[in-house]
């Protein structure tokens, strides 16, 4: 399975539908499979004296609350259908993630989408997560901020939503049960991303802490992937190596445009380069098989040895630690059979330096 590459532009677009198209067409140049943005209300999210996160404030250089940043960076629903037909043109995957009810609807209802990305904000929102589990879509869960246990309680959310009766009723109960069952872990392996993530922009290197993706890999046998906010491509490449199947990158078309996420988003011939160092690292995980490859053989009689006489060796004469040795090339006898030579006798006279053939 190819390892699908995510092009976040998120808000990137600063409420701009023309910016937008843009950055699909970024996105798509780079060799991204998806481009994905983010579909919110700002009444719908947040109360209007919610406070900008640090990184907000210093990123996008302006003190204000959430509402007003948020409401100022809103796509409206047209804009979002001139995109996705776009992205059908342009033949690269339209993605976005819903931060309130209504927008989910509008995903999935309105523009048909069959996948969904949970934001990492979102993942104790159990009423929420149920609501993207109940689409029946495939789910892509971002882990931020996250314990292994608020990770195997929001499965459970999903589990549920994914397996349960349209008129089950909700509870922890009912949600762990749906999470230990056959059909719920069947279900999540079907539908579920798993998505580790540091939730901070740029995200210090010291804190990415890879290694979670693998355990949570282990733990819950879900397809793993990775959400980076680190500054550059470097981690993102070696979340490859180390068996992400989705990776996921902020980019922009200008990091020094005003706006929360840019600073922490890669420029398009950044993104370029990341989607090609992925491809690379991809190819060369190959198969696991550890077998010569094609381009290998023609140096194997070239890099190898073979029994060579060390002195001169008359006919009858017996070989002996003196006068048998190994040498390149490759494409005589082997010298794992230079013990069972030892003591034989040559049936035939060899230079010194000459290829052993008996």
């Amino acid at each position: 399975m190819s390892i699908k590459i995510i092009a976040e532009a998120g808000v990137n677009h600063n409420g701009s539908a023309e910016l937008a198209f843009k950055l699909v067409d970024a996105a798509h140049s780079a060799g991204a499979d998806v481009v994905k943005f983010q579909t919110f209300k700002a009444k719908n999210l947040v109360t209007q004296e919610a406070k900008q996160a640090e990184y907000q404030t210093r990123n996008s250089g302006i003190a204000e609350s959430q509402f007003a940043m948020l409401s100022r960076l809103e796509l409206d629903y047209d804009a979002h259908k001139d995109l996705i037909a776009h992205c059908n043109e342009l033949g690269i995957e339209f993605l976005s993630t819903a931060f309130d009810t209504e927008s989910l609807g509008f995903l999935v209802t309105d523009l048909g989408l069959t996948t969904l990305k949970i934001p990492s904000g979102e993942l104790t929102n159990a009423p929420f997560l149920l609501e993207h589990a109940r689409t029946g879509c495939n789910l892509i869960v971002s882990t931020g901020m996250a314990t292994l246990a608020e990770v195997e309680a929001a499965l459970g959310v999903i589990a549920f939503g994914l397996t349960a009766n349209a008129d089950a009723q909700p509870s922890e109960i009912a949600f762990a049960e749906a999470y230990a069952s056959e059909d719920g872990h069947k279900a999540l392996k079907e539908k579920v991303t798993l998505l580790h993530c540091t939730t901070e922009y740029p995200a210090p290197v010291g804190e990415i802490n890879l290694r979670a993706m693998q355990t949570m890999h282990t733990a819950f046998g879900l397809t793993p992937g990775y959400s980076d906010h680190s500054a550059g491509i470097t981690i993102p490449i070696a979340a490859t190596a180390l068996g992400a199947q989705l990776i996921e990158k902020h980019f922009t078309l200008d990091k020094t445009m005003a706006g929360p996420d840019h600073k922490a988003s890669l420029e398009p011939n950044e993104l370029a380069a990341m989607v090609q160092g992925i491809r690379d690292v991809e190819l060369a995980l190959g198969h696991g098989i550890k077998s010569p490859q094609p381009s290998e053989v023609k140096n194997k009689p070239i890099a190898r040895k073979s029994l060579v006489a060390a002195d001169t060796i008359q006919a009858g004469e017996a070989f002996t630690v003196n006068n048998l040795t190994v040498k390149r090339p490759g494409d005589g006898l082997s010298p794992y059979l230079y013990w069972s030579l030892l003591n034989s006798t040559a049936t035939k006279s060899y230079k010194e330096g000459e290829q052993i053939s008996d």
